[in-house]
């Protein structure tokens, strides 16, 4: 709902409100005929309310839905969204997977239009494709200012989950900020990824690389994947979904539209190659430098081959996911205080993050 229509309601239910509370000196039948009208205003205004936040689902649904495609990979079947009237389309790169060639259908049900991979970005499970001709009136999306992205806001999930092209399902953002490491399972990266949008919106298979959008009609996040629950065999569970951020997405594509691959990719990085260690109860304990980058990030700092890192700053490292996860909302420059253990004795650095 707009902000507009919103504090218009507001000022109907404080009127009301205010009405109700001025007659506290009247008589007993006076004061019952107001709270009357009173509560006929409610009633009124209520079914006022909805239609207004009906209308604006309509609204962003007719200007934002033909910006979303539908993506048939041969073996995997997932949504995009138009970047630009040239016809770049973005989309998760575990959706195009290892192909190169693509078969495009448009929200407004054409014969499906070929497209070529322009490049993959798994690190950050995002890629873009290019339509061979893109067709005209093709209306690109409008991306927001993720920062604004705030908990409570209305998001309607829009793309082609279980292959039904076009459909829609309506949430709220649930949380900011989060850091969720992919599988590889079923197609996925592996990717770490920090900052996502958490919704409630329902986000199912064929809905990755669709579009989170807000009631501006703004793109708010990529739609990536859905949390599973171990209680439940691994299935996902309901009523929590990520996407990736509308600010990361143009980050990533802007550079593969213009340079055709990612040269600066943001995300921060120590410059070692490591394995997850055990500890003697069998349990991941650290992770284990492996190799150390010539003058990268840890080597800056004198960290080497064989120690074993233990934390980031105040976040525990037990695995290699969990210290990709530790650096995840960093960004390069940024200085951290890494724990290790060298011949059994525990040190630490302060370390000027690289890039990835």
């Amino acid at each position: 709902m707009r902000a507009s229509r919103v504090l218009a309601l507001a000022a109907a239910l404080a009127a009301t409100g205010l009405a109700a509370a001025g007659c506290t000196g009247q008589s007993g039948s006076s004061r019952q005929g107001t709270t009357t009208q009173a509560a006929a205003s409610r009633a009124a205004a209520a079914p006022a309310a909805a239609d207004a936040l009906q209308d604006d689902y309509l609204r962003v649904i007719k200007e934002a839905l033909p910006s979303v495609v539908q993506i048939d990979a041969s073996d995997s079947l997932g949504s995009g969204v138009v970047y630009d009237d040239k016809g770049h389309i973005v989309t998760n790169a575990h959706v195009v997977g290892r192909e190169k060639r693509f078969r495009v259908t448009t929200a407004t049900g054409e014969e499906p239009l070929a497209a070529t991979l322009v490049s993959a970005y798994p690190e950050q499970d995002l890629a873009v494709i290019k339509l061979d001709k893109a067709p005209r009136g093709l209306r690109a999306a409008d991306f927001a200012d993720s920062g604004k992205v705030e908990v409570g806001q209305i998001v309607l999930a829009m793309g082609s989950p279980l292959g039904l092209s076009s459909s829609v399902t309506q949430g709220i953002v649930s949380g900011t900020g989060r850091t969720v490491s992919e599988g590889r399972a079923g197609g996925g990266t592996g990717a770490t990824i920090g900052n996502m949008v958490q919704t409630s919106a329902a986000i199912n298979p064929g809905n990755s690389g669709g579009a989170l959008v807000n009631l501006d009609g703004d793109v708010v996040g990529i739609p990536t994947l859905a949390a599973t629950d171990p209680a439940m065999g691994g299935g996902a569970a309901p009523g929590i979904g990520f996407a990736i951020p509308a600010s990361m997405v143009r980050t990533v594509a802007d550079q593969i539209v213009e340079k055709g691959r990612v040269t600066d990719s943001g995300r921060a990085a120590l410059g070692i190659s490591a394995r997850t260690v055990l500890g003697d109860d069998y349990r991941p304990a650290g992770v284990a430098v492996a190799e150390v980058r010539d003058g990268g990030a840890a080597d800056r700092a004198g960290i080497r081959a064989g120690d074993i890192i233990t934390a980031v700053g105040d976040a525990e490292v037990t695995t290699v996911t969990s210290l990709a996860e530790a650096l995840a909302s960093d960004r390069p420059g940024d200085q951290v205080r890494v724990t290790y253990v060298r011949d059994g004795a525990e040190r630490t650095a302060e370390v000027t993050l690289g890039e990835v």
